[in-house]
């Protein structure tokens, strides 16, 4: 009886494993989708997806009370963390041009399950990104307005409901589905939209810019200290301040990987995407950088206002002309914001329905306008009720999570794919595994070229290592907090125990033999290196998240894992096709008589 008990255990847990580790199958089968994209393209839907808002926002907000004018080496910084997410992106687009961005990449390197949670974290990432990104726009319209439209909406049908917002924002859900109605007309209209929207963003930094250049004033990098506020100088809230403002503003670079969900839609991919995806990114720094050095040389940062502070700012000087071509350009960010979020949804959706891991109807693609159609319909009624009843404050965060999840899991696969090598695993299986030779393996003793089945399982191990290690630091750095700036030595020894093994696995995974990568058009530079600090920059900014992020997250999960095993599992593709296969080879097994016979 117990025999059989742990028999059935060991077979279900051998299933589990099989559907945990699973993988798609890269093909070169030609998409449904329409390829009209170039490389302007890809990269202006990256540059105005990232820069919303923020642009006009984030330098004052920062530079007021986190880094001073020093926010110009925290945007740097912030730009270094995304780059290196950037680059394991660019590798993976020239890897597999497929819709679904990372949720594509974790299916054919890590295994099913992996990729259904970062593709069901995507969607929510994606659905909060485009409601709070309206409600930002109707925000804005409404103070505009002097608020007649929050008055009207408020007076005439308030909710009155905890948790909700006040009032139902049909101005939003309204946007949501004008947005909704292009992006399914067809992809190449949406871009141009996105090009012209994108172009007058950029004109109209570049006039607040070159306006505040003008007026610049030196001496307001050189500040006297204020008493018990700050140090004054460049940096007046020292080198702490500089590290919370570079957390703060690299959710300001979010939104470049829009660019790889766009892939079946793009002319070359393998070429473009990794293109794209590093001018997209550079013109957002320049930008960025640009506008923080014109706002701290315009006024002292303590003086910037945290809400509008180029508004502000040339209101009080009276050049109201160029008040109002950046009030007017902060719609035009949002605009193209809404857009860049607005277009991964669907196309997340697309891909995972194409699996078999959700409903098939979302996979379907229109012929005339060679989008996904249903999918679309469907991101934008999800998007449209978030919109419509909730309040999105408390929300915000769980983009972050999704962000920082899907950076994570695209840097830890280009690790997993660039150390192991299957074709040479199923011909070496059969050497002799001994002890010495798992551990030698480990600090590659025989001086392998290539990938085996013994230095594949020996990074595999390493990368486990390393990630365990990397998530333990960055926990025990955030509880230290501001005490590790003030008083460090109680905290060093343990910093050191985990620190010193860390970089010793880092180095032992970087002397194991990477696979042929030659055939690709581009590859991550510095392996393992570069993984290594992207990997620990998106885990220390996880777990700086609020808990209450964390139980929205896990109740989102409990969701999708319903949706996963009642429908995902039965319908997935790459499990049918495997079942094909195995009934093809077990019939091929068969003697000829019989299945003559049969």
């Amino acid at each position: 009886m117990v025999v059989k008990q742990f028999l059935k255990l060991q077979t279900a847990a051998s299933d589990m494993w099989s559907m945990a580790s699973r993988r798609k199958r890269v093909s070169d089968e030609p998409s449904q989708l329409a390829r009209v994209l170039n490389v302007m393209d890809l990269t202006l839907f990256g540059v105005g997806s990232t820069l919303g808002l923020g642009v006009y926002v984030l330098a004052g907000k920062v530079a007021n009370d986190m880094a001073g004018p020093a926010v110009v080496v925290a945007f740097v910084i912030a730009a270094v963390a995304s780059l290196f997410a950037g680059l394991s992106y660019a590798e993976f687009a020239a890897r597999v041009p497929k819709a679904g961005s990372a949720y594509a990449y974790a299916y054919v390197a890590v295994g099913e399950v992996v990729a259904f949670v970062i593709g069901w974290t995507l969607i929510l990432e994606y659905a909060i990104g485009t409601a709070s990104v309206t409600r930002g726009v109707s925000t804005y319209v409404d103070n505009l307005a002097h608020n007649q439209i929050s008055d009207f909406f408020n007076s005439t049908v308030p909710l009155n409901v905890p948790t909700l917002a006040a009032y139902p924002d049909f101005f939003s859900f309204g946007i949501i589905v004008f947005v909704s109605c292009l992006l399914a007309f067809g992809v190449k209209e949406s871009s141009i939209v996105n090009n012209i929207l994108t172009f007058l963003n950029l004109t109209t930094a570049t006039i607040a810019v070159v306006t505040a250049a003008i007026y610049a004033k030196p001496e307001n990098w050189s500040l006297p200290a204020r008493a018990g506020v700050d140090d004054g100088g460049f940096v007046p809230y020292g080198i702490k301040g500089i590290i919370k403002g570079a957390g703060t503003c690299f959710f300001g670079f979010v939104g470049f990987d829009c660019i790889a969900t766009t892939s079946e839609e793009a002319k070359n991919p393998r070429r473009s995407i990794p293109l794209s995806i590093g001018l997209s990114l550079l013109t957002i720094t320049v930008t960025y950088t640009s506008i923080a050095i014109a706002l701290t040389l315009l006024k002292p940062y303590y003086e910037l206002d945290k809400a509008a502070p180029f508004t502000v700012a040339f209101q009080d000087m009276e050049l109201y002309a160029v008040m109002w071509i950046v009030t007017i350009g902060a719609i035009f960010a949002l605009t193209t914001s809404l857009l860049g979020s607005m277009v991964p949804l669907p196309r997340i959706m697309y891909a995972m329905a194409l699996d078999g891991l959700m409903f098939e109807r979302l996979a379907s693609v229109n012929g005339y306008t060679k989008t996904p159609l249903v999918a679309t319909v469907a991101s934008c009624i999800l998007s449209g009720m978030l919109a419509l009843l909730f309040n999105l404050e408390q929300l915000i965060e769980m983009m972050s999570i999704g962000t920082l999840l899907a950076y994570t899991v695209v840097c830890m696969c280009v690790l997993v794919l660039r150390y192991s090598d299957t074709r040479t695993a199923h011909t070496e299986k059969s050497e002799p595994l001994t002890f010495a030779r798992s551990v030698g393996a480990l600090v590659n003793v025989e001086r392998a070229t290539r990938p085996s089945v013994f230095t594949t399982g020996a990074a595999g191990i390493l990368i486990f290592a390393q990630t365990l290690l990397t998530l333990a630091l960055c926990v025990l750095l955030n509880v230290a907090g501001d005490t590790l700036y003030t008083d460090p030595m109680p905290w060093l020894g343990s910093l050191l125990a985990l620190f010193v093994p860390l970089v010793v696995v880092v180095v032992m995974l970087g002397q194991q033999p990477q696979t042929d990568v030659s055939y690709l058009s581009f590859t991550v530079p510095g392996l393992p290196y570069v993984p290594a600090v992207s990997l620990f920059l998106n885990f220390y900014l996880m777990v700086n998240l609020e808990i209450e992020t964390w139980v929205r997250f896990v109740v989102w999960m409990i969701i999708g894992s319903v949706l996963y095993f009642s429908y995902g599992v039965k319908h997935s593709k790459e499990r049918l096709l495997e079942k094909a296969e195995r009934q093809a080879a077990a019939e091929q097994s068969q003697p000829h008589e019989v299945r003559t016979h049969l």
